[in-house]
């Protein structure tokens, strides 16, 4: 009797780690973006999404209008697009945010256009390493409200101190957000701090 009680007890214990973890995943990425801090810092840098022959879809352009606001407000005085091109494509995301950004009032000197990553991970490492190359230590990432925890966590893992400025329009505004885009977006941060580099993968096909 004594080992069915113990064993009942672990079931049960098991269980309630198996709800309240996927539950702490889902509120702490709630949380990052509805309370976003932002701080003034050395860049600001925006995370790609799809372009169309050099013009930005409608999530890269809320993006790039957010790192504008950001910019213009004087919280950073430069700005790093990141993004590849998709198979076929004449350009980059990130060529086409700095394009955008250029002739929507930003200095083109004080951008720079990387023009690699196809998911979060990538983008990540390589932004850190050109901001590492400069000297820079903080940053402000600009993508969707959603994604902003998990984007965060990665940049503080490789070494930086970052905050998120989530844009606030287009599809995945926090108004248009759905439940699915937060539960898939709490899966991916959920399985990128629980498996470390194992779950990188994981975490960008999930998000």
């Amino acid at each position: 009797m004594i080992i069915f009680k113990l064993i009942r007890r672990l079931i049960a214990a098991l269980v309630l780690v198996a709800i309240a973890i996927p539950l702490y995943a889902v509120g702490i990425t709630w949380q990052a973006a509805h309370n976003t801090i932002t701080r003034k810092a050395d860049v600001i840098v925006v995370l790609g999404a799809a372009q169309l022959n050099g013009r930005p879809g409608e999530v890269l352009e809320a993006r790039l209008q957010e790192a504008k606001r950001i910019y213009d407000l004087g919280l950073a005085p430069r700005i790093i697009t990141v993004g590849a091109g998709a198979p076929g494509d004449r350009t980059t995301e990130a060529a086409s945010g700095k394009f955008w950004l250029s002739t929507h009032g930003v200095n083109s000197k004080n951008i720079s256009a990387l023009e690699v990553g196809r998911d979060t991970w990538v983008s990540t490492e390589n932004y850190v390493k050109l901001m590492k190359l400069k000297n820079l230590k903080d940053v402000i990432i600009v993508t969707d409200p959603f994604h902003c925890r998990r984007a965060m966590t990665m940049a503080n893992d490789l070494g930086v101190v970052a905050t998120c400025s989530p844009a606030k329009t287009g599809p995945n505004a926090l108004e248009k957000s759905g439940k699915r885009y937060l539960i898939r977006e709490a899966g991916a941060y959920l399985a990128y701090v629980s498996l470390g580099r194992h779950g990188i993968h994981i975490s960008d096909h999930l998000g």
